[in-house]
């Protein structure tokens, strides 16, 4: 009887597992569908801090942009949601080509500027206005009563911003909204290793 009790016991505990980590998956991808919900993503490494001077939004070398470990990471991040259960999604992007280039490499749907998750680095006084501006773009989204998923691609000030955190490159914040689509709570997911 012991002999079989270690043999079982183990089993049981792996099978315990599985069926957590398949009820997270099913949890983030239902709670992305319920009009509650947005997923906010910091875009991916991108070597060096802040941009060049005198860079220029619509001309992607004058930035800074992904490396080749933030394109990998990109695409890893893609797999994990699909492992989530979320294989399509509404995807929205601060207009800079780090973020723009995160959004398609995630592959899960066309990627569509939104100026709300551009960054405010530059100029930190235009934090409460583009903080609400994203509110306000959250409440329009969600009001559409989509069951689609909405990810938006953004840099970590605007995540700050909204939600009081710090998150590393590639990590993800699930946020649950109000009606007006002001922040309630957050779950972080880390960004998969590559």
């Amino acid at each position: 009887m012991t002999f079989i009790l270690r043999i079982i016991t183990p089993l049981i505990f792996l099978l315990s597992c599985f069926c957590v980590a398949g009820q997270a998956a099913a949890s983030l991808a239902n709670d992305l569908q319920d009009g509650q919900h947005v997923l906010l993503m910091r875009h991916a490494d991108a070597p060096g801090y802040g941009d060049p001077a005198g860079y220029v939004i619509s001309q992607c070398s004058t930035q800074r942009n992904l490396g080749d470990y933030g394109k990998k990471q990109s695409r890893a991040i893609g797999v994990w949601l699909s492992n989530q259960g979320i294989q399509k999604a509404e995807v929205f992007s601060s207009p800079w080509c780090r973020c723009l280039d995160t959004a398609s490499l995630l592959n899960k749907g066309s990627v569509k500027i939104e100026p709300s998750l551009g960054s405010f680095f530059d100029d930190m006084s235009l934090e409460k206005s583009q903080t609400k501006a994203l509110e306000v773009f959250i409440k329009n989204e969600l009001a559409k009563q989509s069951k689609t998923p909405l990810i938006l691609v953004t840099h970590h000030v605007n995540i700050q911003a909204y939600t009081g955190k710090v998150v590393g490159v590639g990590d993800m914040v699930l946020v649950k909204v109000n009606k007006n689509g002001e922040y309630l709570s957050h779950t972080i997911y880390l960004s998969p290793k590559v």
